[in-house]
């Protein structure tokens, strides 16, 4: 039996922890730079704040409807995540953590009388212990759970939050009710040409008479969602891996700039946070991708986003090689578009191995010196301050914060915005 626990509103219920006089009230959580709206409370959903909206475009919703807004606060919303997880792997230690605010469990070989209840036991002691609202749901598959937790927040008032798909009856119904553009895996391209088919709900999708063109259109991936829903689990859970794939460091520039100079030392400054995260998980990257981002709104053109990839003959995470490479590819993007004015700048490393499988090329490699520079700039930065040790490329007095006139303390992670209570 599998189950996908869902955090409510996640980033607005992290908000409300710390500031409970905002539960039952519409609260709004923006991106960076106070720019779009990504999280939303019922109440805010209710009064009519779209997903997605530029935060300029609802400033007379938000005043009418009294909502609140939020700054998107990560390094809260992320120690919060890592408790949920905590507690989560004290019912199995099989988990799949799926996103922030979700992940998958398995609970093969143990004995379990009631699912429901065991959900509401979990359920129960993450709304005392950490304060954030979920909902569970259980199915003999991963894709089967996802529609089972659907159902368990969309009906909370009959299921408590969670619910169970645990015989043919309820897996019809439940089909017969998830929506094909609600279904796990489906995009909107995908759900179109579907409905097309007249393929509208979940059960449409697993009828024989469709396989064919799931086979045509979505290959093995669309088979192994058929099969999942039709009750059959052919996907495991993901394995945990510290490592990541691909690390990604950008950023919105305050004002939209030309000047070169400039560009060159936010893209070096990106490069060498990507490469500092590449030695704080141990690994070593082989590409490094620069992009560039134009506003299209103020210049009309055809083409909106620069980028450009390298790949080198070796793996490094030297801060150095790594800047030298970003600064050559940013030379190539910018030539010919000096007229233009970028909005957005970033660095992607990407091709990642453990530090300990590198190889060593015989007639080109990187200076071995590297390796013991970047262990003493780490160790620096780390007794003495983040970033204080920066490469000459850098501008040490060059800080470009994000725009977060709504942002909430560090209650968890910062010792001096923790929170203080004044006992009368």
């Amino acid at each position: 039996m599998y189950a996908l626990v869902d955090c409510n509103n996640f980033y607005a219920s992290c908000e409300r922890v710390f500031q409970p006089e905002f539960n039952g009230k519409p609260v709004a959580i923006l991106s960076n730079n106070d720019g779009c709206v990504i999280s939303r409370s019922n109440e805010a959903k209710a009064a009519g704040i779209p997903m997605g909206a530029p935060a300029f475009q609802i400033k007379d919703l938000v005043r009418e409807k009294n909502v609140k807004l939020f700054s998107s606060n990560y390094p809260l919303y992320g120690d919060l995540s890592n408790r949920v997880m905590a507690i989560l792997g004290q019912f199995t230690p099989n988990i799949e953590i799926y996103s922030i605010d979700e992940a998958f469990m398995n609970f093969d070989g143990m004995a379990i009388e009631d699912y429901h209840d065991y959900g509401l036991q979990m359920k129960k002691r993450i709304q005392k212990w950490v304060g954030i609202p979920v909902c569970i749901g259980f199915a003999e598959t991963k894709a089967l759970a996802k529609v089972a937790n659907k159902i368990a927040k969309k009906f909370q008032d009959r299921t408590a939050g969670s619910y169970v798909i645990d015989t043919e009856e309820k897996r019809i119904k439940a089909l017969k009710w998830t929506q094909i553009e609600d279904v796990w895996g489906i995009g909107y391209r995908t759900a179109k040409k579907a409905k097309l088919r007249k393929i509208n709900t979940a059960l449409d999708f697993t009828q024989p008479q469709h396989e064919a063109w799931i086979k045509k259109e979505l290959g093995v991936v669309g088979m192994r969602l058929k099969y999942e829903l039709e009750g059959k689990s052919v996907l495991d859970l993901e394995p945990i891996s510290d490592q990541k794939k691909s690390i990604t460091t950008t950023r919105s520039f305050p004002k939209q700039i030309s000047d070169y100079d400039l560009l060159r030392e936010r893209v070096v400054t990106f490069a060498a946070v990507c490469a500092e995260k590449l030695r704080k998980q141990k690994s070593c990257c082989h590409t490094i991708i620069v992009m560039l981002v134009i506003d299209k709104h103020t210049v009309e053109t055809s083409k909106y986003y620069f980028n450009m990839a390298v790949t080198l003959p070796y793996t490094t995470n030297s801060s150095l090689t790594i800047s030298n490479v970003a600064i050559d590819i940013l030379k190539q993007l910018h030539k010919g578009n000096e007229h233009l004015r970028f909005k957005k700048a970033g660095v992607i490393v990407t091709g990642l191995i453990d530090e300990d499988k590198k190889q060593f090329q015989l007639f080109e490699d990187e200076n071995p010196k590297h390796l013991a520079l970047m262990q003493v700039m780490d160790k620096l930065n780390k007794k003495i301050g983040y970033t204080q040790v920066k490469l000459a490329t850098q501008n040490l007095g060059l800080t470009w914060n994000m725009n977060q006139n709504h942002l909430s303390p560090k209650y968890t992670t910062n010792f001096k915005e923790i929170l203080e209570i004044n006992c009368l």
